[in-house]
Protein backbone atom coordinates (compact mmCIF):
# COMPACT_ATOMS: atom_id res chain seq x y z
CA UNK A 1 0.00 0.00 0.00
CA UNK A 2 1.47 3.57 -0.74
CA UNK A 3 2.21 5.53 2.25
CA UNK A 4 0.79 8.55 3.74
CA UNK A 5 1.73 10.19 6.56
CA UNK A 6 -0.03 12.43 8.70
CA UNK A 7 2.48 15.32 11.28
CA UNK A 8 0.87 16.87 13.79
CA UNK A 9 3.01 19.81 12.66
CA UNK A 10 5.95 20.43 10.80
CA UNK A 11 7.91 23.46 8.93
CA UNK A 12 7.42 22.25 5.47
CA UNK A 13 5.90 19.07 4.15
CA UNK A 14 7.84 19.72 0.78
CA UNK A 15 10.83 19.51 3.07
CA UNK A 16 9.60 16.47 5.48
CA UNK A 17 8.34 14.47 2.78
CA UNK A 18 12.14 13.78 1.70
CA UNK A 19 12.95 12.13 5.11
CA UNK A 20 10.51 9.14 4.35
CA UNK A 21 11.98 8.36 0.98
CA UNK A 22 13.64 5.46 0.96
CA UNK A 23 16.00 3.77 -2.36
CA UNK A 24 13.56 1.27 -3.62
CA UNK A 25 10.72 3.26 -3.73
CA UNK A 26 8.36 2.63 -6.36
CA UNK A 27 4.72 3.88 -5.21
CA UNK A 28 3.89 8.03 -4.32
CA UNK A 29 4.76 8.52 -0.53
CA UNK A 30 2.39 11.54 0.52
CA UNK A 31 3.25 13.49 3.70
CA UNK A 32 0.37 15.96 5.14
CA UNK A 33 -0.31 17.96 8.25
CA UNK A 34 -3.27 20.74 8.97
CA UNK A 35 -0.15 23.00 11.32
CA UNK A 36 2.49 23.54 9.08
CA UNK A 37 4.48 26.56 10.43
CA UNK A 38 6.68 27.61 7.14
CA UNK A 39 4.87 27.14 4.12
CA UNK A 40 6.52 27.56 0.78
CA UNK A 41 4.61 29.15 -2.44
CA UNK A 42 6.26 29.51 -5.66
CA UNK A 43 9.22 31.42 -6.81
CA UNK A 44 10.38 31.91 -3.45
CA UNK A 45 7.15 33.24 -1.87
CA UNK A 46 5.49 31.69 1.24
CA UNK A 47 2.50 30.14 1.85
CA UNK A 48 0.42 30.99 4.39
CA UNK A 49 -1.87 28.66 6.37
CA UNK A 50 -3.83 28.71 9.91
CA UNK A 51 -3.31 25.62 11.72
CA UNK A 52 -6.47 23.07 12.17
CA UNK A 53 -8.64 24.29 9.47
CA UNK A 54 -6.21 24.26 6.18
CA UNK A 55 -4.27 21.33 4.55
CA UNK A 56 -0.94 21.15 3.60
CA UNK A 57 -0.38 17.82 1.33
CA UNK A 58 2.73 16.66 -0.24
CA UNK A 59 3.24 13.86 -2.82
CA UNK A 60 6.45 12.47 -3.92
CA UNK A 61 6.72 11.51 -7.71
CA UNK A 62 9.36 9.65 -9.08
CA UNK A 63 10.92 11.54 -12.21
CA UNK A 64 11.25 8.49 -14.19
CA UNK A 65 8.04 7.70 -14.02
CA UNK A 66 7.26 11.20 -16.12
CA UNK A 67 7.28 11.28 -19.87
CA UNK A 68 6.68 15.47 -20.44
CA UNK A 69 8.87 18.59 -19.63
CA UNK A 70 9.01 19.82 -16.10
CA UNK A 71 6.61 22.94 -16.94
CA UNK A 72 3.71 21.08 -18.53
CA UNK A 73 4.09 18.80 -15.73
CA UNK A 74 3.16 21.47 -13.35
CA UNK A 75 0.23 22.06 -15.54
CA UNK A 76 -0.56 18.68 -15.32
CA UNK A 77 -0.74 18.51 -11.55
CA UNK A 78 -2.51 21.75 -11.26
CA UNK A 79 -5.47 20.12 -13.86
CA UNK A 80 -5.57 17.28 -11.18
CA UNK A 81 -5.84 19.32 -8.23
CA UNK A 82 -9.17 21.06 -10.21
CA UNK A 83 -10.39 17.76 -11.59
CA UNK A 84 -10.29 16.67 -7.92
CA UNK A 85 -12.21 19.70 -6.19
CA UNK A 86 -14.82 19.89 -9.13
CA UNK A 87 -15.65 16.02 -8.40
CA UNK A 88 -15.62 17.06 -4.33
CA UNK A 89 -17.72 20.28 -5.12
CA UNK A 90 -19.90 19.75 -7.61
CA UNK A 91 -18.58 23.01 -9.03
CA UNK A 92 -16.22 24.28 -11.46
CA UNK A 93 -12.96 25.46 -10.54
CA UNK A 94 -10.43 27.69 -12.60
CA UNK A 95 -6.45 27.38 -12.87
CA UNK A 96 -4.91 31.16 -12.59
CA UNK A 97 -1.63 30.50 -15.05
CA UNK A 98 0.45 28.93 -13.83
CA UNK A 99 -0.96 26.67 -11.35
CA UNK A 100 -3.59 28.59 -8.83
CA UNK A 101 -6.91 26.73 -8.07
CA UNK A 102 -9.98 29.20 -8.14
CA UNK A 103 -13.30 28.56 -7.08
CA UNK A 104 -15.94 31.63 -7.53
CA UNK A 105 -13.34 34.02 -8.00
CA UNK A 106 -11.24 33.10 -4.72
CA UNK A 107 -8.15 31.24 -4.84
CA UNK A 108 -8.37 27.93 -2.35
CA UNK A 109 -5.42 26.30 -3.75
CA UNK A 110 -1.96 26.60 -4.34
CA UNK A 111 0.93 24.47 -6.18
CA UNK A 112 4.83 24.44 -5.77
CA UNK A 113 6.57 21.40 -7.64
CA UNK A 114 9.90 20.93 -7.19
CA UNK A 115 12.29 18.38 -8.70
CA UNK A 116 14.29 16.95 -5.42
CA UNK A 117 17.06 13.38 -5.11
CA UNK A 118 16.83 11.46 -2.25
CA UNK A 119 18.14 8.16 -1.41
CA UNK A 120 19.27 8.38 -4.85
CA UNK A 121 16.44 8.85 -6.74
CA UNK A 122 15.11 11.85 -8.54
CA UNK A 123 11.65 12.67 -7.58
CA UNK A 124 9.05 15.68 -8.70
CA UNK A 125 7.76 17.11 -5.24
CA UNK A 126 4.71 18.09 -5.50
CA UNK A 127 2.87 20.66 -2.44
CA UNK A 128 -0.67 21.91 -2.34
CA UNK A 129 -1.57 24.45 0.15
CA UNK A 130 -5.34 23.89 0.79
CA UNK A 131 -8.07 26.64 2.41
CA UNK A 132 -10.77 23.91 3.49
CA UNK A 133 -12.55 25.07 6.55
CA UNK A 134 -11.09 28.92 7.15
CA UNK A 135 -13.77 31.06 7.45
CA UNK A 136 -12.10 34.86 6.77
CA UNK A 137 -8.63 36.37 5.16
CA UNK A 138 -8.50 39.54 6.48
CA UNK A 139 -4.99 39.85 4.78
CA UNK A 140 -5.45 37.99 1.46
CA UNK A 141 -8.62 39.34 -0.68
CA UNK A 142 -7.90 37.45 -3.02
CA UNK A 143 -8.37 34.01 -1.06
CA UNK A 144 -11.34 31.73 -0.03
CA UNK A 145 -11.51 28.15 1.38
CA UNK A 146 -13.93 25.31 0.49
CA UNK A 147 -16.27 26.61 3.22
CA UNK A 148 -16.67 29.77 2.05
CA UNK A 149 -16.74 29.22 -1.62
CA UNK A 150 -19.22 26.13 -1.01
CA UNK A 151 -20.77 26.55 2.14
CA UNK A 152 -19.97 23.17 2.93
CA UNK A 153 -17.74 21.48 5.62
CA UNK A 154 -15.19 18.63 4.89
CA UNK A 155 -13.33 16.65 6.82
CA UNK A 156 -9.28 17.19 6.54
CA UNK A 157 -8.34 13.91 7.10
CA UNK A 158 -10.91 12.81 4.39
CA UNK A 159 -9.76 15.28 1.60
CA UNK A 160 -6.43 13.97 2.44
CA UNK A 161 -6.51 10.52 1.62
CA UNK A 162 -8.86 11.03 -1.56
CA UNK A 163 -6.75 13.12 -2.53
CA UNK A 164 -4.01 10.77 -2.43
CA UNK A 165 -5.74 8.40 -4.20
CA UNK A 166 -6.65 10.47 -7.06
CA UNK A 167 -3.47 11.93 -8.04
CA UNK A 168 -1.81 8.42 -8.22
CA UNK A 169 -4.23 7.51 -10.70
CA UNK A 170 -4.78 10.49 -12.33
CA UNK A 171 -1.26 11.48 -12.45
CA UNK A 172 -0.03 8.27 -13.84
CA UNK A 173 -2.73 8.25 -16.75
CA UNK A 174 -1.26 8.09 -20.29
CA UNK A 175 -1.76 11.36 -21.74
CA UNK A 176 0.01 13.60 -24.38
CA UNK A 177 1.43 17.05 -24.41
CA UNK A 178 -1.38 18.26 -26.30
CA UNK A 179 -3.47 17.01 -24.05
CA UNK A 180 -2.17 18.27 -20.98
CA UNK A 181 -2.22 21.87 -22.49
CA UNK A 182 -5.82 21.39 -23.72
CA UNK A 183 -7.08 20.40 -20.38
CA UNK A 184 -4.82 23.53 -19.21
CA UNK A 185 -6.78 26.14 -21.63
CA UNK A 186 -9.99 24.45 -20.47
CA UNK A 187 -9.55 24.87 -17.16
CA UNK A 188 -8.17 29.04 -17.44
CA UNK A 189 -8.98 31.36 -15.79
CA UNK A 190 -10.17 34.54 -17.30
CA UNK A 191 -9.95 33.76 -21.14
CA UNK A 192 -11.49 35.38 -23.66
CA UNK A 193 -12.70 38.08 -20.82
CA UNK A 194 -11.48 41.44 -20.42
CA UNK A 195 -9.43 42.06 -17.23
CA UNK A 196 -6.77 44.44 -15.90
CA UNK A 197 -3.04 43.38 -15.53
CA UNK A 198 -0.36 45.07 -14.59
CA UNK A 199 2.96 45.35 -16.21
CA UNK A 200 6.23 46.72 -14.57
CA UNK A 201 4.01 48.65 -12.78
CA UNK A 202 1.45 49.92 -15.47
CA UNK A 203 -1.90 49.04 -15.87
CA UNK A 204 -3.57 48.15 -19.11
CA UNK A 205 -6.37 46.06 -20.17
CA UNK A 206 -6.17 43.21 -21.91
CA UNK A 207 -7.39 39.53 -22.75
CA UNK A 208 -5.98 36.52 -21.68
CA UNK A 209 -6.40 33.48 -24.88
CA UNK A 210 -4.39 30.81 -23.75
CA UNK A 211 -0.95 29.49 -22.47
CA UNK A 212 1.29 27.75 -25.30
CA UNK A 213 3.33 24.90 -25.54
CA UNK A 214 6.30 26.33 -23.97
CA UNK A 215 3.92 27.65 -20.83
CA UNK A 216 4.09 31.18 -21.95
CA UNK A 217 0.65 33.56 -21.14
CA UNK A 218 -0.38 34.84 -24.37
CA UNK A 219 -2.44 38.62 -23.93
CA UNK A 220 -3.26 39.92 -26.40
CA UNK A 221 -3.25 43.29 -24.94
CA UNK A 222 -5.45 46.86 -25.32
CA UNK A 223 -2.28 48.91 -26.53
CA UNK A 224 0.09 46.29 -27.50
CA UNK A 225 -1.85 43.39 -29.42
CA UNK A 226 -0.27 39.92 -28.69
CA UNK A 227 1.78 39.34 -26.05
CA UNK A 228 3.55 37.04 -24.30
CA UNK A 229 4.52 36.30 -20.90
CA UNK A 230 6.96 34.14 -18.66
CA UNK A 231 5.79 33.62 -14.58
CA UNK A 232 6.30 37.05 -12.80
CA UNK A 233 6.41 39.47 -15.81
CA UNK A 234 2.52 40.34 -15.91
CA UNK A 235 -0.04 40.52 -12.74
CA UNK A 236 -3.55 39.94 -13.34
CA UNK A 237 -5.57 42.01 -11.18
CA UNK A 238 -8.88 40.79 -9.75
Amino acid sequence: MTPIIYLKECASTNDEILHFLKSDQTAFPAVYTFNQKKGKGQYGNSWESAADINLAFTLAVPSALIKMPTHLFNFHTAAAVADFLAIMTNMQPEIKWPNDIIIKNKKVAGLLLEKKTAAGISYFILGIGLNVLQKSFPNLPKAGSLLTQTGNEFNLHEIANDLHIYLQHFLIKETSENEVLGNLNNWLFRKNKISVFEIKGVRQNGIIKEVDPEGFLRVDLENEGLQRFYHKEIELLY
